[in-house]
């Protein structure tokens, strides 16, 4: 079983039933910004990648990108004032299945509340359970402004 939790971050659950081949990933963004470089691990971290890393994991392992059926989950609005970063993306997970005609067996997007995906890759079965609570907003320390380069920043 592989299990994560999510709030704005979406999971897409994908399996190809001839093969019983399943896997997850879990991203923060559907895509970089314009003007952000990304390399290494941080690639996981976009939709854009993280998917692609997933199905052709998927392949390796015998499953077909035409037999992929998709269970997407998340994409939350957990915290006010941080934008629509979860239903942008939610809408980046259903565009990537429509241009990829993947076909998406099951859907539970947006909202307010978190949730806890579980799944069985090997069965393509996964269950949801969204988080009772809503994330208890704090105020948050402002971050301290980097000196910059030269200059002698006393303390």
């Amino acid at each position: 079983m592989i299990s994560t939790l999510l709030g704005s971050c979406v999971a897409a659950c994908l399996y190809d039933p001839v093969a019983k081949v399943g896997g997850m990933n879990h991203f923060l963004l559907g895509e970089p910004g314009a003007d952000h470089k990304v390399s290494g691990s941080d690639m996981a971290r976009y939709g854009v990648h993280a998917m692609e890393l997933l199905i052709n994991s998927m392949m390796a392992k015998g499953a077909s990108r035409q037999r992929l059926q998709a269970h997407l989950y998340g994409g939350a609005n957990i915290i006010s004032g941080l934008g629509n970063i979860g239903a942008s993306n939610g809408a980046f997970a259903r565009r990537f299945m429509e241009t990829e005609g993947i076909s998406i067996a099951h859907c539970d997007l947006g909202g307010t509340l978190a949730r806890k995906v579980e799944f069985l890759p090997h069965e393509g079965k996964s269950r949801c359970t969204k988080v009772a609570e809503r994330v208890q907003e704090r105020p948050v320390a402002p971050l301290p402004v980097a000196a910059p380069d030269g200059e002698l920043e006393l303390f």
